[in-house]
């Protein structure tokens, strides 16, 4: 089994959920006593939120990478970045270290094609829909990427930051989200990608039409595939 390195406390309430699918999967394959054999490093998000808002990308960078670093020289095989907006530092994190970055984007785009489709809608923080990091790296695995009016991303954003990263899952919010994703669906989506680890807090499957993609349980199973190949 190799060792999963976790970046982490992006927020920890997705990060929890990572070092919980992980273990599950582990023990569900392997069954018996067995699990992730995992080092998290779990960073204090309000100093990387704080970069973002101010646009100190390479600050941010900087620290992940050191990060990554710990978590190379503490013995890591490879490396989790246990959120989608921070992968637009991935450079910063890959150029530090010597052990390969499993990019979630690259493992959502895997599992989306399995399914054969190919329009998808995006949600995430302002970052993720708005910027190109993202919606470029999908794009070039071959996926047409919608992402909400402008309004309605400044509602997934601020549902984001001030109420699923503090743990907070209000049922109006969740009802925003549904009318935002049909909206999507509307104008032709026909999967739904969750670009913020957290957002599978509030939007579970049963609550939409079509296929909806959780990144982050994407990426964990990834991560446990990765382990045990």
């Amino acid at each position: 089994m190799k060792t999963i390195g976790m970046i982490g406390g992006m927020s920890w309430e997705s990060s929890a959920e990572y070092y919980r699918m992980i273990n599950q999967e582990v023990k569900r394959r392997l069954g018996s006593l067995h699990s992730a054999k995992c080092l998290m490093y779990s960073v204090d998000f309000a100093e990387n939120q704080r970069y973002q808002a101010e646009g100190e990308w390479d600050k941010a960078g900087e620290n992940l990478a050191h990060v990554a670093q710990s978590l190379d020289k503490g013995g890591a095989d490879f490396i989790v970045i246990c959120t989608n907006t921070m992968h637009k530092v991935i450079d910063h994190i890959e150029r530090a270290i010597t052990i390969p970055v499993l990019h979630i984007a690259d493992a959502t785009t895997a599992r989306i094609h399995e399914d054969g489709i190919q329009k998808v809608g995006l949600l995430g923080t302002k970052y993720t829909m708005e910027q190109d990091f993202y919606r470029s790296r999908l794009e070039a695995n071959g996926l047409d990427v919608l992402v909400p009016e402008a309004g309605d991303r400044a509602i997934v954003n601020q549902t984001i930051y001030e109420e699923l990263c503090l743990g907070k899952i209000e049922p109006s919010s969740k009802e925003a989200f549904k009318r935002i994703i049909q909206q999507l669906v509307d104008g032709g989506a026909e999967g739904i990608i969750l670009g913020c680890t957290e957002i599978g807090l509030l939007i579970k499957p049963e609550d939409v039409d079509v296929p909806i993609y959780d990144t982050a349980h994407i990426h964990a199973i990834e991560a446990v595939n990765l382990s045990l190949e």
